[in-house]
């Protein structure tokens, strides 16, 4: 199944003091990737060739020269695929910085409560770098408002409860998601199991944009789960 490319708009939610939404940070469907194999490399290209805005590479488990590895073949992939698409390292502001050195298209990194503070990464990635940290309860929302001119998003859960990462917070389900963004200046991105029926849902409560990682990791046709993401969030 082919699916042409679908145009970004442009978030809903303010990117707050950071000079307002960024033009080329389209959050509304938000890859981010399993596996450390060819085939994440492959799913990424197609997930960016049906519209996915940002493609967030994630290996935990890899050492850091794997994870450079990896990171350098998504960015090409998905480079050719669709250059408009972001590609953002999780955790490892060194890895995008060394990365973004060998004249990768990778643009930024997503940070961890336990990873680098946000104004380091800000300090070793440069201005123009993308960087989204992870919250998930109104305590941490509120906190991230203190390095809003620093940060460009922010990643929000779980959703609901996934094998793929144990934050240990509580799931939020839909109605949680609607105090973190009235409480928040930055646009946030719902992520934890959430899967393309849940996009509508989501959207309807002011979140810029839903991280899908089982949906379309697994999926025989990453494209067709990459398009009805797009859709939900269109219909919302």
């Amino acid at each position: 199944m082919t699916i042409q490319p679908t145009q970004p708009t442009p978030p809903t939610q303010s990117a707050g003091a950071r000079g307002g939404p960024r033009p080329d940070l389209d959050l509304r469907c938000y890859l981010v990737t399993s596996g450390t194999g060819r085939r994440t490399v492959e799913v990424a290209a197609a997930a960016a060739s049906a519209g996915a805005g940002v493609v967030q590479v994630r290996a935990k488990e890899a050492t850091a020269a794997e994870l450079l590895e990896l990171v350098l073949a998504v960015a090409e992939a998905v480079r050719a695929a669709r250059p408009s698409t972001r590609v953002l390292v999780d955790d490892r502001a060194d890895v995008a910085a060394v990365a973004r050195l060998r004249g990768a298209a990778v643009h930024g990194v997503h940070l961890g409560q336990d990873d680098l503070p946000v104004t380091d990464a800000r300090e070793l990635l440069g201005p123009e770098a993308i960087i989204g940290l992870t919250t998930g309860t109104l305590e941490l929302v509120r906190a991230a408002e203190g390095v809003r001119d620093q940060v460009d998003y922010l990643g929000a859960g779980p959703f609901r409860r996934t094998p793929t990462k144990d934050s240990g917070r509580p799931p939020l389900g839909v109605e949680g998601y609607l105090p973190l963004v009235a409480a928040s200046s930055l646009p946030i991105v719902a992520i934890g199991d959430v899967t393309p029926a849940d996009a509508a849902a989501l959207a309807r409560t002011g979140v810029a944009g839903v991280a899908v990682v089982r949906a379309v990791m697994g999926a025989p046709d990453p494209q067709a789960v990459v398009a009805e993401v797009l859709a939900g969030l269109a219909v919302s």
